[in-house]
């Protein structure tokens, strides 16, 4: 199994779009309208669907806003600057609403940036990050 997407509910689908492709750098995969339901999905993301998790922005018509409710936290990117990235991402219009830093009680480096529809978008410095590989990886690196 693999994760094959993280669904979005946004307000303004193109608004949507142009945060997630013009400052965040995704591309739209594709795009199709069901009038029956009178919705329209939008799949973005860093690479093809085959091989890479994508985003899944849902535009229900005729809703402009939503209750993100206090059960959504965020996504997480990685990145390899983040201060360059945080600049770029101000630089197109973007919202940075958590400067880049350690996280709290961690040595960890984010910052946090936020979509046209509120949800949070963690970046996280690569390399800072505790490691993510399967415990028989990190046992194989230090034998």
């Amino acid at each position: 199994m693999r994760l094959l997407h993280t669904m979005l509910r946004v307000g303004n689908l193109e608004e949507s779009l142009k945060f997630y492709g013009d400052v965040l750098g995704m591309k739209l995969l594709r795009q199709k309208d069901y009038p029956g339901g009178e919705f329209t999905l939008a799949f973005v993301g860093y690479g093809d669907e085959s091989d890479h998790s994508v985003i899944e922005l849902t535009y229900n018509w005729g809703v402009d806003s939503y209750d993100i409710g206090d059960g959504y936290g965020h996504i997480a990117l990685g990145v390899d600057d983040i201060y360059k990235t945080c600049d770029a991402i101000k630089d197109r219009g973007g919202k940075v609403v958590r400067e880049p830093g350690p996280m709290k009680h961690g040595s960890t480096v984010i910052a946090f940036v936020e979509d046209p529809t509120g949800y949070k978008i963690e970046l996280i410095q690569l390399g800072t990050q505790g490691s993510a590989k399967p415990e028989s990886e990190k046992q194989a690196a230090t034998a």
